[in-house]
């Protein structure tokens, strides 16, 4: 196996901490990308230094520190691009220090879908999450809930699915159960409390006819519940905390953030840049190793 490309993300958060101690664990070949300066890589981590000088403020939000940690993403990708890693992990960066950089995107999913030339969140890439417990996708990310549920749309249900169980079954190795959730209380209840279910119908039914094992509108306050005990593979989130929530409940330390449509496998830990707790060297790596141990297990598929 090519190395990872592992990148440290922003160097006023946990990322270099989390990754240094995870790796000291693991035996995983890996090049490690970010700022020598900033970072201080231990003796036999292969390191690419991307530049960056001074003592690092820790928990600070500056765009010089946005720009290292996009510099380290592109040339990660550049690595990965010429054949030199296989795949990527990515440490916690800061929405706004990358915003005070120059970045238009909110976070590394719609980024690295830019850069691979994906246009259309659910039907190009997704944000899919994975745990030993759990498994979700989700509808829309990072918009606010009035949006998510004003975006609740047949065709991108369709075509999520569509996305969703090409993708998942390369990872899973069988076409996965694809369990959708409804967007209202029990699922809208045959409409009394809303009729978005009926929006979602029209989409699952649109997925079947093309032969994907697809089911719902589920009532959303059971469906993980009944998807972590084995009844389905997947479960299709309308909005991001929906999906978000009981991953994160049930398995903090073992789950993965995947972009789903990519030419490359991207894995990150499924948690953010921990300004408060940054510098101190009391941060957990469990979740990093595990993000490590499941992106090399899997980038050879």
């Amino acid at each position: 196996m090519q190395p990872l490309a592992i990148t440290l993300g922003d160097p006023a958060g946990i990322g270099a901490e989390v990754v240094f101690k995870a790796l000291r664990e693991l035996d995983v070949p890996a090049i490690v990308f970010g700022s020598r300066a900033l970072a201080q890589p231990p003796d036999g981590i292969t390191f690419h230094d991307v530049g960056g000088s001074g003592n690092v403020r820790y928990g600070v939000i500056d765009a010089e520190y946005g720009r290292i940690a996009l510099t380290s993403i592109d040339a990660a990708l550049d690595a990965i691009n010429h054949g030199d890693c296989s795949a990527l992990v990515t440490a916690p960066i800061h929405k706004r220090a990358i915003a005070l950089a120059g970045s238009p995107y909110p976070g590394h999913t719609e980024l690295l879908a830019a850069r691979a030339g994906l246009a259309r969140y659910a039907y190009d890439y997704a944000m899919y999450f994975d745990s030993p417990t759990l498994r979700t996708v989700l509808h829309s990310v990072h918009v606010p809930l009035r949006d998510a549920i004003a975006a609740v749309d047949a065709s991108s249900i369709a075509a999520l699915a569509r996305l969703t169980s090409r993708e998942v079954e390369r990872l899973i190795g069988k076409r996965p159960r694809i369990a959708v959730a409804g967007v209202n209380p029990h699922a809208g209840e045959g409409g009394r409390f809303g009729d978005e279910e009926q929006t979602i119908a029209r989409g699952i039914e649109e997925a079947r006819a093309d032969g994907l094992d697809v089911s719902g509108p589920h009532p959303p306050d059971t469906i993980f519940l009944a998807a972590s005990r084995g009844q389905y593979d997947v479960v299709m989130a309308m909005y991001h905390d929906q999906g978000l929530i009981p991953v994160k409940t049930l398995a903090f330390e073992r789950s993965v953030n995947v972009t789903l449509g990519l030419p490359y496998l991207r894995v990150s830990v499924d948690h953010g840049t921990a300004f408060d707790i940054a510098g101190k060297d009391i941060a957990d790596a469990a979740p990093m190793r595990y993000a490590i141990e499941w992106a090399a297990e899997r980038a050879t598929r």
